[in-house]
């Protein structure tokens, strides 16, 4: 699977498109669009096995080797508690850079059941994220966007893991 991810969204655009514009590579969990900046996307692989590791919780499928690098995967639909369905062809791993601070960053991949689109979103089109009060966690939902009519939710990956107490310290080790 190949899926052209090289950002346009600096300087004016022939497409009318505002240099303000952020770009975001969607994917479908469980029938909801949701969407990561797209300067963090390294790569796009289907689907194959992971190996496992011992005492991770559910949501963490193991590791991949991508090219000598060691990469932990994560199972989105796991860790937003949504119902495991069999993978398919469609099915994904995003690899990301997450950032822990200013100064380390790690690569990891996210399972997502397909990848949609890439969405260049401007701040007219940003609603913040809904509070539901201290007892529902959704910090890591950086914002909600409508694009063509629908409602997409845009993570903030970085703090999805920063605050994810199975990746403690090691979210914060270079690679």
């Amino acid at each position: 699977m190949s899926l052209d991810v090289t950002p346009t969204n600096s300087g004016p655009r022939a497409d009318g498109v505002a240099a303000t514009a952020e770009q975001y590579l969607t994917f479908m969990l469980n029938g909801e669009e949701y969407g990561v900046d797209i300067l963090r996307v390294q790569e796009i692989k289907g689907w194959e096995s992971a190996t496992d590791i011992p005492n991770t919780p559910a949501y963490i499928r193991g590791v991949i080797n991508l090219r000598g690098t060691i990469v932990p995967v994560v199972d989105l639909r796991r860790r937003f508690d949504m119902a495991n369905v069999e993978y398919t062809s469609t099915t994904v791993v995003i690899v990301l850079k997450v950032r822990a601070d200013a100064v380390h960053e790690r690569t990891m991949g996210f399972i997502v059941d397909a990848v949609s689109d890439v969405y260049n979103v401007t701040p007219e089109q940003l609603r913040s994220a809904p509070d539901f009060g201290i007892e529902v966690q959704v910090d890591y939902v950086k914002a909600l966007a409508t694009v063509d009519d629908k409602m997409v939710i845009l993570l903030d990956i970085d703090q999805l893991i920063g605050a994810d107490a199975a990746f403690g310290d090691a979210a914060i080790v270079p690679h």
